[in-house]
């Protein structure tokens, strides 16, 4: 890697938590569209800010490569290495497969989401949004993140996808410990991987109409070890993204004034601070990775072969040359980066999956708890420490004590 007059950024640290933006501002200013940074254990990478330079890197999957045999650091990687499960080597996944063989998996997974039946999904959405409220309506408090964001996604995902109810608490705890990189990462996607594995077996005796079977009955020949491996992909892409953008977006709701509104019974604000969390405060912060297949330039810098580069989707929907708009309301503008750009973004039907359950949640909340508002000072709300995606640790909450609607009913 080329040398800076500034030294490389450790991604990680108290200012992801904090303030990203400004950091990713800092960033901008002393390095350009694209910075060097370490990631833990000093392992050299490239952060890509510029929301060109990253269209560029995502346009371009023969450069900008998938495949993470190409990296130039394998042989100071460690075996134990926290961030392996978000990098991976030798994983059969959709994530590090190139070419016609990734376009041929994505087909599958998008067949297989859109098998959904949507008004299923709405209300298999609201009835386990109901279910977690009837737990906590009563008690006048809660805090809204791990009695209810972060509960109601992997319910939803794990139903439609063919999971047995009662496995969605471990679900939870394994794709936490995965995504985050720290202490427990390789033993959460352990438990991941084994849960996939016995899901498989299930539905191959007895197929179901469930997202599992379907991927399992397509006739393109994949493994049953390269199905796991997406449906692990699918899952955790899913339901952290998925409960962050509830908490981000309730927390937008009840500190700004804008929205104030709507927690008074209207909805017509819920899909705009939605829109907005996907511009200003994006559950997904940085993906990891691509690699240079071959020396190249970009954004002034030398990138050489096998390289890392990061892609900070958070940093370029901030990035100035195409935000005048930035720290306004972006109303139906949805040219965020936050779903991924290029063959290996997000697919289109896990986007609107996404988007039901999310809307859905924060939708049944506000119906359900009309007056809820904050039970601490908002700056006293914290962000989990992970660089890669953003979210609160908590969101602690009060309310009109209410009756559960089976005992209304």
């Amino acid at each position: 890697m080329t040398l800076s007059e500034h030294p490389p950024v450790p991604l990680s640290g108290p200012r992801f938590q904090t303030d990203p933006t400004e950091l990713y501002r800092q960033i901008r200013r002393d390095h350009g569209a694209v910075a060097p940074v370490v990631l833990d254990g000093d392992v050299p990478a490239w952060l890509v800010l510029g929301y060109r330079e990253l269209h560029q890197v995502t346009s371009d999957p023969t450069l900008f490569s998938r495949d993470s045999e190409l990296w130039n650091q394998w042989d100071a990687i460690p075996a134990d290495w926290p961030l392996l499960p978000m990098i991976g080597r030798k994983q059969p996944s959709i994530l590090y497969t190139v070419g016609e063989r990734h376009r041929e998996r994505a087909n599958v997974i998008s067949s297989a989401l859109e098998g959904i039946d949507p008004f299923v999904l709405k209300e298999r959405a609201e009835r386990f949004a109901d279910e977690l409220i009837d737990a906590l309506c009563a008690k006048g408090s809660c805090d809204i993140i791990a009695e209810y964001a972060m509960l109601l996604p992997v319910r939803v995902l794990a139903s439609v996808y063919g999971f047995a109810e009662e496995q969605g608490p471990g679900l939870v705890t394994a794709l936490n410990d995965m995504i985050n990189g720290q202490e427990g990462a390789l033993e959460g996607q352990q438990h991941l991987a084994e849960s996939m594995v016995a899901l498989l077996t299930a539905k191959a005796a007895e197929p179901g109409d469930d997202v599992a079977s379907r991927m399992l009955g397509n006739t393109a020949g994949f493994t049953v070890e390269e199905v796991a491996q997406d449906l692990m992909v699918m899952l955790a892409a899913g339901h952290q993204p998925t409960a962050d953008w509830i908490g981000n977006s309730l927390r937008l709701m009840l500190t700004d004034d804008r929205f104030a509104a709507s927690l008074s019974g209207g909805r017509h604000s819920v899909g705009e601070a939605m829109n907005e969390v996907l511009w200003e405060d994006t559950p997904t912060q940085n993906v990891a990775g691509r690699w240079a297949s071959r020396d190249t330039h970009l954004g002034g810098r030398r990138i050489g072969r096998g390289d890392l580069l990061l892609l900070g989707l958070a940093a370029a929907n901030s990035d100035p040359h195409v935000r005048a708009d930035a720290g306004r309301l972006t109303g139906g503008n949805n040219a965020y980066l936050s779903f991924g750009h290029g063959e290996h973004r997000c697919p289109f039907p896990a986007q609107e999956v996404a988007e039901t359950i999310a809307r859905t949640g924060i939708e049944v909340l506000l119906d359900r708890l009309p007056d809820v508002d904050l039970a601490v000072p908002a700056a006293e709300l914290a962000r989990r420490p992970s660089p890669w995606l953003r979210g609160l640790t908590a969101l602690p909450v009060t309310y009109t004590p209410t009756p559960a609607l089976g005992v209304l009913g």
